[in-house]
């Protein structure tokens, strides 16, 4: 069991951003219910697997919520392997969506500035 500085430590995570995902119910941890002196809270392994899981699938543009919905029965492997499929087909279909978006608005942008740079003086 680790307190949120090991937590923060062995992670690479603020504890801000710890105690986030803890009010937002992304993680969970645990107090001493035989030490009733402080309001430590202890984190497990399970913690630290769920944080790093929380980190990749932010490096890989899910936002919280998505994670959210899925990061308990993802992490306790209660998804199947087709439904954990649909979540990233889901994601991607996301993406390319977006890529096209910008692709469309940096067409936009080209042609104003073209027509600025054929304005006459």
């Amino acid at each position: 069991m680790k307190l949120i500085g090991q937590l923060s430590k062995e992670t690479g995570i603020p504890i801000g951003t710890i105690r986030f995902y803890e009010k937002s119910g992304l993680i969970s941890g645990q107090t001493n219910e035989e030490i009733t002196t402080n309001n430590y809270v202890y984190y497990g392994e399970e913690t630290v697997d769920k944080l790093r899981f929380i980190q990749m699938s932010k490096a890989v543009g899910f936002t919280l919520a998505e994670i959210k919905e899925v990061v308990d029965a993802w992490y306790k492997k209660q998804l199947t392997k087709s439904a954990k499929i649909e979540v990233l087909n889901k994601k991607l279909v996301q993406i390319n969506d977006k890529m096209n978006e910008l692709k469309a608005v940096k067409k936009q942008i080209a042609i104003c500035k073209l027509n600025i740079e054929n304005e006459v003086d």
